[in-house]
């Protein structure tokens, strides 16, 4: 059967005991063996998710694999399991290789495969942008197991660290390939598969199968099984989705109702611009509440410092651009705020994936005024579902109690951003927010330089304003 077949068949058509997978009740039934089984059970991995279930015994029969799920449905372990049984039987270093599009997956892909791995002493590294050449250098020169990457950072190393190759490389994984294909790292890719062995096991998986994903699966899968776990835009059933009308002009009033209804939630908030992140962290803490930015502008140490802030509690809500959108798993969201409607169905998805993860329950809102109707309909055409008015929503009056406190906080807000050179954008901010940034990749682009959807044509005319960007 060529690629090309494949492409299109599903695990039923390729391996006739794949409904027998999908019943499986435990890891070992799936054929994985005893040191990672435990290592499962500490991490309180109770039994395989549905493309856990499918894809583990089809990887670890050699084959190639492309899955297809939505966020939030145990990806990472589909393929790190297969992974670590394989460097079980053919211990060597530099012997798996993952490619994610964000630093932060990229951290915390490497903690789970470390966990998963710590009953066969896996040893991982992280090779990202914003981080040390030299220091990432000295962890190559140790060889170890497995790589987790983002593609800027790993080309770099290729081409400037002596002694570094991938020759020996076995098993190659893409994962959020999308989401890798949409910040433009297709010819990075290219040339990093130049550079790693033909004769591999390869990993793709994605949330959607989009034209750029299936040239991909034609240029480095051989024979593949294609799993696909739910429709192509789905989300989960433990989610509750609601909207909240509102005037453009009051969105920041809103937004602090919303918080103050949920004092002692977990919540993510979603920003379209970078700009915004960072002043909604700031108003709101100046209104009292625990909140903390994260996004690409800010030194990769800092952004880690923000995420495990918000995970160990010590902030109770992180203002965000979609760099936080994929992959990354918090255990306890109790609430994703949408501030600014996204452009794409696809990343309205994996912005509310943030919580209701592993069968827990969840809660999202997104936030509406009256120039984003069409984009509220175009993400309940996508979902196939009507989202619900946010309750409470009706008492306008009580809301707008709030925007005489709200308005002074936006004003020493703006001047706080001003006096630390967000400001508006100008000359002078851009410069000193490339300094504080100096140890940025140019080539990494995982952060939210690159807009997506109508807002990259528009950011592009503007000259590349900072107000255009996530």
């Amino acid at each position: 059967m060529s690629s090309e077949d494949t492409a299109h068949a599903t695990p039923h058509a390729d391996a006739p005991d794949a409904e027998e997978h999908e019943k499986a009740s435990s890891f070992s039934d799936l054929g994985v063996i005893e040191p990672i089984c435990e290592a499962c059970e500490k991490l309180h991995f109770s039994a395989p998710t549905d493309i856990q279930a499918q894809a583990i015994p089809h990887a670890l029969q050699g084959r190639d694999v492309i899955g297809l799920a939505q966020t939030g449905s145990g990806k990472t372990a589909a393929f790190s399991i297969p992974i670590l049984q394989g460097l079980w039987d053919d211990p060597r270093p530099l012997f798996a290789c993952i490619l994610a599009p964000t630093r932060e997956l990229s951290y915390q892909i490497s903690q789970q495969i470390e966990a998963l791995g710590a009953t066969i002493g896996v040893r991982c590294a992280t090779i990202v942008g914003g981080m040390d050449m030299m220091t990432q250098s000295i962890a190559l020169s140790k060889r170890p197991h497995v790589i987790v990457a983002t593609p800027g950072r790993l080309q770099d190393h290729l081409e400037n660290t002596k002694g570094f190759s991938l020759r020996s490389l076995r098993y190659l994984v893409m994962d959020e390939a999308d989401r890798l294909l949409d910040l433009d790292f297709g010819p990075i890719i290219d040339k990093l598969l130049q550079n790693i062995p033909k004769e591999r096991r390869t990993m793709l998986f994605s949330a959607t199968m989009t034209t750029k994903v299936a040239k991909l699966q034609r240029a480095s899968l051989r024979n593949p099984v294609r799993i696909e776990i739910g429709t192509k835009y789905s989300t989960v059933s433990t989610l509750q989705q609601y909207y909240l009308f509102m005037p453009f002009a009051h969105k920041d009033t809103y937004l602090v109702h919303l918080a103050n209804e949920q004092v002692g939630h977990s919540i993510i908030v979603f920003t379209r611009t970078v700009h915004d992140a960072q002043r909604l962290a700031v108003l709101l803490r100046l209104l009292g509440f625990s909140a903390i930015p994260l996004h690409g502008q800010l030194s990769q140490t800092a952004r880690l410092g923000a995420l495990n802030k918000f995970k160990a509690g010590g902030r109770s809500i992180m203002v965000c651009t979609d760099v936080a959108a994929r992959g990354l798993d918090i255990p306890a969201v109790d609430l994703v705020v949408n501030f600014d409607i996204p452009t794409h169905s696809k990343d309205y998805i994996h912005r509310v994936g943030r919580t209701a993860r592993a069968g827990r329950q969840g809660r999202s809102v997104t936030l509406v005024t009256q120039y984003d109707v069409e984009l509220l309909q175009r993400i309940e055409a996508a979902i196939g579902k009507r989202l619900d008015e946010f309750p409470g929503a009706g008492d306008r009056d009580m809301i707008m109690l709030l925007s005489e406190r709200v308005g002074e906080a936006q004003r020493a807000a703006i001047r706080e951003l001003q006096e630390k050179g967000f400001g508006n954008a100008g000359g002078a901010g851009r410069r000193k927010r490339k300094q504080a940034v100096g140890l940025e990749d140019e080539r990494d682009r995982d952060d939210d330089t690159v807009e997506a959807g109508a807002y990259r044509s528009r950011a592009t005319k503007a000259g590349g304003d900072g107000k255009r960007r996530r």
